[in-house]
Formats: C-alpha cells, sequence, structure tokens
C-alpha cells in the first residue's frame, strides 16, 4: 500500500483492462466481448473470434524484461529499484494434484 500510495500516478490502466481492478473480472470482460459480437451481428456482419491462453506466459518469462517499459517511460529509479528486490526475492511455485488411473 505504501508504494501504491507514494507511486499511483504511475500505475493508470486501459479501460480494456479487466483482470487485477477491483470490481472487475472476468465475467465483465466475457460481458464486453459479447456485446461487441452482438452489435456486429445485428448489422449483418460475420465475427470472428480467436482467443489466446497466455496463463503459463509469466511463468516462462524473464521477469526482469518487465523492467524495460517503465524504464523507457522515465519512471522514477525508487519504484524500479522496488521492482528489482522484488523479482529477485519473489519465487514461484505451482502445487498440482497427481491423479491416479487405474484401467
Amino acid at each position: 500500500m505504501a508504494v501504491l500510495d507514494r507511486y499511483s500516478d504511475y500505475f493508470k490502466t486501459s479501460d480494456y483492462q479487466f483482470d487485477y481492478k477491483k470490481h472487475l473480472g472476468c465475467t465483465d470482460a466475457i460481458y464486453s466481448v459479447r456485446n461487441v459480437i452482438e452489435k456486429f451481428v445485428s448489422n449483418g456482419s460475420t465475427v470472428n473470434v480467436c482467443t489466446l491462453d497466455w496463463s503459463k506466459a509469466f511463468d516462462s518469462m524473464k521477469h526482469y524484461a518487465l523492467l524495460i517499459k517503465p524504464m523507457d517511460r522515465k519512471r522514477p529509479i525508487q519504484l524500479l529499484t522496488i521492482f528489482e528486490l522484488w523479482f529477485s526475492i519473489s519465487v514461484t511455485s505451482i502445487n498440482g494434484m497427481v491423479m491416479s488411473l487405474i484401467f
């Protein structure tokens, strides 16, 4: 909260982002997509939809690459240092249930 309080001006997001926002989520994104599709279909257009699952992308990426954009945008060095510290001490762990199938 201290970081957000001090650097909130640097954390603006697009109105088209639904994740990681209070009171918004997947159902809001689905609702928006359905409205756009219904509008085009009601006007006689064909709609093609392509979806991508990026759920594993963050686990396999170089986390330090996330610092490039804020650096290019001249964000405060103190904020970049906080992010660098977080990345250096963060650990990703995936725990899954193993299922045995008996035939």
